[in-house]
């Protein structure tokens, strides 16, 4: 029986495994193995939220094992270290527990198709002091750790007497997780009032976001870019664009010309990178960002048994630019390597991947959703704001959860989650 090893459960990755754990693993066509360091999904784009409480990765995280059980896949918990192109097996690290003793040692995994789904990580171009002084959101982990953080400086500015101390927070980079998470957080301080943190309220907070380029939101276009701007100015953020920081401190950011950003918390959200791990990973073909080079039926330039998807895999369009790293381009490419693999197997033609752009969308908490949706029914794109982006924005997550659990379980899914907004507090508060 063949064996599909998928490497990483983001969001392309645990949608192509759940898929082909449907189509082959149940029905004894193929065996389908899942490969991540977690034990827990969360849609990346989301991380913002977790990082200042609005969401809780305890109620909201899907289980791996759960999602394997469900749906015809085995999971395995590991971190992929090498692949053995020859062999066909991947070599994942030893376990150990939060006590640093050893749960399981080293593995290996043989293959005979290999999807590396491993997504991105935050570059920070080897900026001095920013892994050493800032937080990174990467991961729930990571979210989790600012969370705590948040909270902390939080309680302390409640029990100060000193009258004119604020909450200073940077935030390195002025694309959606930079922007969003700036919204969020003023959203966060204003239900953590109402719930016992004394003189707690919007202009506590001084919080400014940094961005070298020109303007923030580089990506969309200029006047949904002026329009975010604007918002978050009313909302009272620092906006500072074509600043560019050259090294993080304990007391803060200091730029190209010598200024000082005091930041008692400092998030870096400026760019990104494949793992350093898989630089020429194997002898495959890879970028100056660790990404693996694919053609256009995502499978690495020097190897057709491995297939690439999602932020690590380095895609030209037919324009010769990269397909950029979004979910909405791991969501195609899960569904492209889906019909690839399959048609490998019955040894049928592969067909090429074509990225289709269907605009982008950035939620500014409950204040604002601006962004611009592109598609057959207009020419160029149509720029959308208020409650129309902000629905077509929460639609984006329930087609990531109708890809995972079906329409039955995601209407389910989404019946509890109102009835929490009940039940449950604004923010999550330990």
């Amino acid at each position: 029986m063949k064996r599909i090893i998928v490497v990483g459960g983001g969001a392309g990755g645990l949608e192509l495994v759940t898929k082909l754990g449907r189509q082959l693993g149940r029905k004894g066509k193929a065996e389908v193995i899942l490969v991540d360091r977690n034990r827990t999904h969360l849609w990346k784009p989301l991380l913002h939220e977790v990082a200042t409480g609005a969401m809780d990765t305890g109620m909201d995280g899907l289980s791996y094992r759960s999602q394997a059980h469900n749906h015809g896949f085995s999971f395995h918990l590991g971190t992929l270290t090498d692949i053995d192109r020859d062999a066909k097996l991947i070599k994942l690290a030893p376990l150990y527990d939060d006590h640093g003793k050893q749960v399981v040692g080293e593995r290996t995994l043989n293959y005979d198709t290999l999807v590396m789904a491993l997504g991105s990580v935050s570059n920070d171009f080897g900026t001095k002091g920013v892994s050493e002084h800032c937080i990174f959101l990467d991961s729930p982990q990571q979210a989790e750790r600012f969370h705590d953080e948040l909270m902390n400086r939080f309680l302390q500015y409640a029990e100060s007497d000193t009258v004119d101390e604020k909450v200073d927070i940077a935030i390195v980079g002025g694309g959606a997780t930079g922007v969003e998470l700036s919204a969020e957080l003023f959203n966060a301080v204003e239900h953590l009032s109402a719930y016992g943190f004394k003189k707690l309220n919007r202009n506590c907070l001084r919080l400014t976001l940094v961005e070298a380029g020109p303007r923030i939101l580089p990506a969309l276009p200029e006047r949904i870019s002026a329009m975010a701007h604007k918002e978050l100015r009313e909302l009272g953020v620092d906006v500072r664009v074509g600043t560019m920081v050259v090294e993080a401190t304990n007391k803060g950011l200091k730029t190209k010309t010598d200024e000082l950003i005091p930041a008692d918390l400092m998030v870096w959200a400026a760019g990104i990178k494949a793992p350093d791990f898989m630089k020429d990973i194997a002898g495959l073909e890879t970028n100056r960002i660790n990404q693996l080079a694919v053609k256009d039926t995502l499978q690495t330039t020097r190897d057709d048994s491995i297939f690439v998807i999602g932020d690590c895999a380095f895609c030209l369009q037919a324009d010769g630019k990269p397909v950029p790293p979004r979910a909405q381009s791991a969501h195609q490419m899960a569904s492209l390597a889906y019909d690839n693999i399959i048609a490998s197997l019955n040894g049928k033609p592969l067909k090429p991947y074509v990225y289709k752009d269907h605009g982008s969308l950035v939620n500014l908490s409950r204040y604002s959703t601006v962004g611009s949706l592109m598609g057959n029914l207009m020419r160029g794109s149509m720029m959308v704001e208020g409650r129309i982006a902000r629905t077509v924005y929460v639609s984006l997550y329930r087609m990531h959860q109708v890809a995972l659990h079906g329409y039955t379980r995601t209407g389910l899914m989404m019946l509890v989650g109102r009835i929490n907004r009940f039940l449950r507090p604004r923010l999550k508060l330990h």
